[in-house]
């Protein structure tokens, strides 16, 4: 994200996809006052601690960057029946500086003192209804019905405002987690990504859109043979049947894949689908976003981690887990009685929260957990798609590893419970790094 002025009030920026080398941070951070606050050498080390102990120190720092109270703080005064319209003229009305004061909040006409617990509601309720489906600015994701991604048609559903509605969004998570508030709301992996500006891979593609990634990944298989295909450097894109071409390239039209340029249009179809068909949506909402927390802080943090900082820990009922997992292939007989089942559980009965929440990022693509429990879990197709314990030698795969469309790790055969720990964590671990243990 390069920001194009300084404006208190609304900055300017532009977003763009680059190359990890050209991937820059600032690595300070200086307090109100000018002051150093942070260094390089603060950031890397709070990179080594625990996921406790990184909130920690996140939020002593959001703490320090906080306006005291003297110098002023802001009373939100919103009707519950335009939640939505209030809240927003409000936020947008502040500069930079008044996003970090204080807050408190009352719903006009109604008795109640904001202690803490009429701002858990607003944030509760705000992003709960941004979030809607219904409103048009998000849509679940076609691989994961517990995750948001952006819609890249929100300008139909809100003509005038869209844009203004995003960089809203982006301030309301940016003050959640400045204020140790939770978002009602998971989004796709990648967004995590874009926020943090870790690197999007081709792996990504496949929790967007698995269909579309076969196809390209059929495409790279096929060789010289691709330009017999008939594919050209556009998409068909189509919005309430209306169809639309959309050129990848300048002249895309014009352009036939071949094997030469197959790598360049495997990009651009990389970049178009994970930022270009939404590249100003995403602009507005890390604008706001940074509005609040300042971008190196966030260095800290890998994508799994910021989901959970940003929706809080799940608690996760294991009964309820352990009840509603199905088992297959090695695994169909015997099911949770089998050893290496035994192992799984017991293990996972060990872990805290927090890697109890990554084991579910790690399977099912979120830390988010359906309302009515793991019955109704669900995969790609919308459809019930159970937790899944699926058995394979350990000539097939040495750790286990994850297909989040269906909801299934492939956990192999081991011989000894000490082995079987050990690869479930590497194989956990290595997720939130964004490469696959392969």
């Amino acid at each position: 994200l390069d920001y194009l002025d300084d404006n208190d009030r609304m900055r300017q920026g532009r977003v763009s996809l680059v190359t990890p080398e050209k991937g820059v941070v600032d690595s300070k951070i200086k307090s109100a006052n000018g002051t150093e606050l942070v260094s390089y050498t603060d950031i890397a080390t709070a990179q080594m601690k625990s996921y406790e102990d990184k909130i920690q120190w996140f939020q002593d720092t959001c703490a320090q960057l906080c306006v005291e109270w003297n110098e002023g703080h802001m009373r939100m005064n919103v009707r519950r029946d335009y939640l939505l319209s209030d809240s927003m003229e409000a936020v947008m009305s502040l500069t930079r500086k008044d996003l970090r004061k204080v807050w408190r909040f009352e719903f006009i006409g109604e008795a109640g003192i904001d202690a803490g617990g009429l701002a858990r509601e607003w944030f509760e309720l705000v992003t709960e209804e941004v979030f809607d489906p219904d409103m048009g600015l998000w849509q679940t994701s076609a691989t994961n019905q517990m995750c948001m991604q952006i819609n890249p048609a929100s300008e139909i559903s809100c003509p005038d405002d869209h844009l203004i509605y995003f960089r809203f969004i982006g301030r309301v998570m940016g003050k959640a987690m400045f204020d140790r508030q939770l978002v009602k709301g998971h989004m796709v992996k990648h967004l995590y990504k874009h926020i943090l500006g870790w690197p999007v891979m081709f792996n990504d593609l496949k929790d967007v859109d698995e269909e579309y990634y076969n196809s390209l990944k059929g495409l790279k298989d096929m060789g010289a043979d691709v330009e017999y295909v008939g594919v050209d450097f556009t998409v068909m894109e189509e919005t309430l049947g209306v169809k639309q071409t959309v050129e990848l390239v300048p002249n895309g039209a014009d352009m036939d894949v071949v094997e030469d340029n197959l790598p360049e249009y495997i990009e651009a179809c990389l970049k178009y689908r994970l930022l270009g068909r939404y590249d100003a949506q995403l602009n507005e909402l890390l604008l706001g976003f940074f509005d609040v927390i300042p971008e190196p802080l966030l260095t800290i943090f890998d994508f799994q981690e910021l989901e959970l900082l940003m929706c809080g820990l799940p608690n996760i009922d294991m009964e309820n887990w352990m009840e509603h997992t199905e088992y297959s292939g090695e695994y169909d007989r015997e099911g949770p009685e089998h050893e290496v089942c035994v192992w799984f559980w017991e293990i996972v009965s060990e872990y805290d929260q927090e890697m109890r929440a990554r084991l579910l990022q790690f399977v099912t693509g979120t830390s988010g957990v359906p309302a009515k429990g793991f019955s109704s879990l669900q995969g790609n197709d919308g459809n019930v798609r159970k937790f899944t314990i699926h058995g394979v030698t350990l000539d097939t795969c040495v750790y286990p590893r994850s297909h989040t469309c269906f909801n299934r790790i492939d956990l192999p055969l081991y011989e000894e419970r000490e082995e079987c720990e050990e690869k479930l964590k590497i194989a956990i671990t290595m997720a939130a790094t964004g490469f696959d243990i392969e």
